[in-house]
């Protein structure tokens, strides 16, 4: 791994580990999740900043870390890429469909880098839920579907193993 890279899976597993959170449905420590989008990443074209954002790209979203933080530790291209990731919608936004669509519209403005680490993301995600959650797959899979419209500009390996999982 690159230096950067090492960095990056550091920080994350320190920030997730500081709350102590664990994935949903399994209970492991949630730096699983990042590692496993990080090698999807890893796994088409990349850069080492698309592997770093994607080792943090829940880290502002759920710990106390700041986009600040990851700029400074990491600079402006991982950080803008974590941004990108990053869900802009609140709780007092509306319900659940209006937040979702107010972070799809963020999502479909993102660049085709952030794009493909957020296909990653949804890659991974589908496995646990899919596996762990037949019910709430029902409202993921067409959350994700309405999300691939607007994601096709990431990487076309990546986004059609994505697409395929939802069928």
């Amino acid at each position: 791994m690159e230096p950067l890279e090492d960095r990056a899976h550091a920080f994350a597993a320190a920030a997730h580990g500081s709350i102590d959170q664990r994935r949903k449905y399994t209970g492991e420590p949630y730096i699983v999740h990042p590692v496993a989008v990080a090698a999807l990443v890893r796994s088409v074209p990349h850069t080492p900043e698309m592997v770093a954002a994607a080792y943090l790209h829940d880290v502002v979203e759920d710990t106390p870390v700041t986009i600040k933080e990851i700029e400074q530790e990491f600079g402006l291209e991982v950080a803008e890429l974590v941004g990108w990731l990053t869900d802009v919608s609140r709780p007092g936004d509306g319900n659940r469909r209006v937040r979702k669509h107010k972070d799809l519209l963020h999502s479909a403005a993102a660049p085709p880098a952030a794009k493909t680490i957020k296909i990653a993301d949804l890659i991974d995600n589908t496995k646990s839920i899919r596996a762990h959650d037949p019910s709430f797959w029902k409202v993921y899979r067409r959350e994700k579907m309405a999300l691939l419209d607007v994601l096709k500009e990431g990487d076309p390996t990546l986004w059609k193993q994505a697409y395929s999982q939802a069928r």
